[in-house]
């Protein structure tokens, strides 16, 4: 969006058949910060957020009330204040890429798996694909390469220098950082699933063949089998107990993300309603889907799916109930809202990547409150290419960590973390930003990662169009003010305004 709104001719490829990365074929409502309907994302962002309500209001039969509400919550869920079906994203975002595909200065290439990066020297030429369409394959050579991909694919690639991980203290003075490196550990990923229900119906799937082992399993940090109703909150650390539907005053898992809300339609037609399942009981932690063989980042893969699904039949079979009775057998999955065969996200949903090693690096004193007493504001940063907010929230790791989740300030995206420290013409476009293992935690969330995509988008058109290069304008007061100049022009806030 950025790059083609200054007309300059981009190519967008995408692995699957939807655009849109959380969004869409991960199935993850939006995760943002308090402020979000008054400030901290780009105009683009806020205009995807109206276009996602304005869906609703022109194409669905809702109440008027629903209809009238200026802050609209489609699924009413309480993870988000704006709960949507991923389709509807994927509709926003289609239509927000028409004009540029008409006019010429945008191209977007579905089922394209990068395979090979072209390099010479510091700078790389091309990227070669695996185009799934036409069992063929396709180079693509450009000025400037975007790696916006969910695990930073590119980066080993094409030889950019990345870490990945767990840093050591020593390395980045974070406190919370490792004694040593272990380039493993990592968060969790879910692939999560939607998940309707039917009070009357009976939808109970054929029993996993890996139930039985799931069932008992029971990580080392956690007060019960990982399939139950108890879990340990994030920030305490303490057993906390879960419900289906909210009982007892117990934290809701179904309203948690759900996308479907009867109550916003008349009741005559009112559809059943539907959740995103993304909870603690389906993150996978046994080990990471990259860095690894082939052979084992399969069977992680595999093993996150299966987890999701003895979740779903646990939830159908044995879930313990208020009337002292088990099981949901009226849950059922929703093929139609993840665009699959069987109701699960097209992808699972991945939580940290690949990082370069950057220019600068946001560590975790930049932003922590408690490292920054008396502040109301992280870390000022002058080379601000936009702002974001979010805990810093690691979940369970492939390293044997439980959840790390500690308060951070409003930050700011320095450009330096998006500069490698020596390849001159590939950019993180993500979360492969320069970033720790701990700060992805609150740089890896939806407005966060869109804003870092369309200030990198804007950067090379900005290189373009002036003749220079992106590591000249993070070194020249004068080019990157006059860069910084036009993210505000196209409504990227570089400071909070608290």
């Amino acid at each position: 969006m950025a790059a083609s709104s200054l007309r300059i001719p981009t190519i967008l490829t995408e692995e699957s058949d939807w655009l849109g990365g959380q969004l869409t074929v991960q199935a993850v409502p939006p995760d943002e910060h308090r402020w979000i309907e008054q400030q901290g994302c780009t105009r683009r962002y806020r205009a995807f957020r109206e276009a996602v309500r304005d869906h609703y209001r022109r194409y669905y039969p809702l109440t008027n009330a629903a209809r009238a509400d200026p802050h609209l919550n489609p699924g009413g869920g309480w993870v988000s204040r704006l709960c949507h079906e991923p389709k509807v994203a994927l509709a926003v975002l289609n239509a927000m890429l028409a004009y540029p595909q008409m006019a010429g200065w945008l191209k977007v290439w579905h089922h394209m798996h990068p395979v090979e990066v072209l390099t010479e020297g510091d700078f790389v030429r091309a990227v070669r694909f695996q185009w799934a369409e036409g069992n063929t394959e396709v180079v693509i050579y450009a000025d400037y390469i975007l790696d916006a991909t969910e695990t930073g694919e590119l980066l080993p690639l094409g030889g950019v220098e990345y870490v990945t991980g767990a840093e050591s203290q020593r390395e980045t003075g974070e406190p919370h950082a490792k004694p040593e490196p272990q380039p493993l550990n990592m968060q969790a990923v879910t692939w999560c699933f939607a998940m309707a229900y039917d009070p009357k119906g009976n939808h109970t799937i054929a029993k996993p063949a890996r139930y039985a082992w799931w069932r008992t399993f029971q990580p080392p940090f956690w007060p019960g089998p990982l399939l139950g109703w108890v879990d340990i909150h994030p920030i305490t650390g303490q057993p906390r107990r879960w419900s289906l539907f909210g009982e007892e005053g117990t934290p809701a898992l179904f309203s948690y993300r759900q996308i479907v809300n009867p109550t916003l339609y008349p009741s005559e037609i009112a559809p059943l309603p539907v959740t995103i399942v993304n909870c603690p009981q389906n993150d996978y932690f046994l080990g990471p889907l990259f860095e690894v063989s082939a052979q084992e980042a399969l069977q992680h893969w595999q093993g996150a799916r299966e987890l999701s699904e003895c979740l779903l039949y646990w939830l159908q079979t044995e879930a313990p109930r208020p009337d002292g009775g088990v099981g949901y057998p009226g849950l059922y999955l929703r093929p139609d809202i993840t665009g699959t065969p069987d109701g699960f996200a097209k992808m699972p949903y991945i939580r940290e990547s690949r990082r370069i090693r950057a220019r600068f690096t946001i560590c975790e004193p930049h932003v922590c409150a408690d490292c920054r007493p008396g502040e109301k504001l992280a870390e000022p940063f002058a080379d601000s290419v936009g702002i974001g907010h979010y805990r810093i929230d690691l979940h369970p790791s492939t390293g044997g960590d439980p959840y790390l989740d500690i308060d951070a300030l409003p930050f700011q995206i320095p450009l330096g973390a998006l500069l490698p420290v020596r390849v001159r013409n590939l950019l993180p476009a993500c979360k492969n930003i320069g970033t720790t293992h701990i700060t992805n935690g609150c740089y890896r969330l939806h407005p966060v990662e869109w804003n870092i995509g369309e200030s990198a988008g804007l950067l090379t058109a900005f290189c373009l169009l002036r003749g220079v290069e992106p590591h000249q304008v993070y070194e020249t007061p004068a080019l990157l003010s006059e860069y910084q100049a036009l993210l505000r022009s196209q409504g990227i806030p570089l400071v909070w305004e608290l």
